[in-house]
């Protein structure tokens, strides 16, 4: 595949950059649109996006350089081209939930509102930006047959996509693309349900996403590795345990309380 997505001579846009810039752009508007509902407004959410993209976008980045020292240290230069890959998602999400828990204190905002908003517009992101990967020829996993992949009935240009190097591998990235748009309808339909408690939309991103990480890590071959373990896959059981803890604590008591489809349980931002 070429990942250039457009060739100026002078400046060149690859389809991994312009494939996050969309993810991010489309989640940002379903979650201002979003937030409006419950009267929290476009420029603290407009402002909260800004540090947020920052964050997460040099926290991704640390954390795949961090885990990958032995070649970064060797070769400074490429800590920068990020263009070419190496994002680890795990590393955003980190330090982009640090600030979005200081910045929603500061304005004394329901954390777990503002999560439950963001939770649906970043399941999307992850569906979307996957594609950056395959694009790129990278995240995917063990060598497979040409046989194998079409008994899946995947798109051709995805089968061709995957042969890279005189070998096919497994589409893990389409996989996952794939698990997280049904996820995205799933948290969408969860979040608008009556009864539905405040972090509970939440806690199922983090079993969901969980879920699917740990099993479609077990495939890949660029794993980050801890030792003999794999981190994604440590993250990734600390996701569901947490988003389970999280569920069944948020959804005890009367289901009547902090509803997060009550307008009662919401304020107006001062900001």
């Amino acid at each position: 595949m070429n990942p250039i997505f457009l060739d100026l001579g002078f400046f060149k846009i690859y389809w991994y950059s312009f494939l996050l810039f969309l993810a991010f752009f489309i989640g940002c508007v379903l979650a201002i649109k979003e937030a409006k509902k419950w009267k929290i407004s476009e420029d603290f959410m407009i402002n909260m996006f800004f540090y947020v993209i920052i964050l997460s976008f040099i926290g991704a980045r640390a954390y795949y350089v961090a885990f990958n020292w032995d070649y970064y240290s060797a070769n400074l230069s490429s800590i920068f081209k990020v263009w070419e890959g190496g994002l680890a998602i795990h590393g955003g999400l980190i330090m982009a939930l640090i600030f979005i828990i200081f910045y929603t204190k500061k304005y004394k905002v329901d954390t777990l509102r503002i999560l439950d908003i963001l939770v649906v517009s970043l399941i999307l992101g992850q569906a979307i930006g996957r594609w950056g990967n395959f694009m790129n020829g990278e995240a995917h996993g063990a060598i497979t047959t040409l046989e194998h992949l079409k008994s899946l009935h995947i798109p051709e240009f995805i089968i061709n996509g995957m042969y890279i190097d005189g070998n096919y591998y497994q589409p893990t990235f389409f996989y996952e693309s794939l698990w997280c748009f049904l996820g995205f309808i799933v948290l969408i339909i969860y979040r608008g349900m009556k009864y539905t408690k405040i972090g509970t939309t939440t806690s199922l991103y983090l079993i969901w996403y969980g879920i699917e990480r740990f099993f479609v890590e077990g495939m890949r071959t660029d794993s980050l590795m801890l030792g003999n373990f794999r981190i994604a896959q440590i993250i990734s059981i600390i996701m569901i345990v947490t988003g389970i803890i999280m569920f069944f604590i948020l959804k005890r008591g009367s289901v009547f309380n902090n509803k997060y489809n009550d307008i009662k349980n919401t304020h107006e931002t001062n900001f």
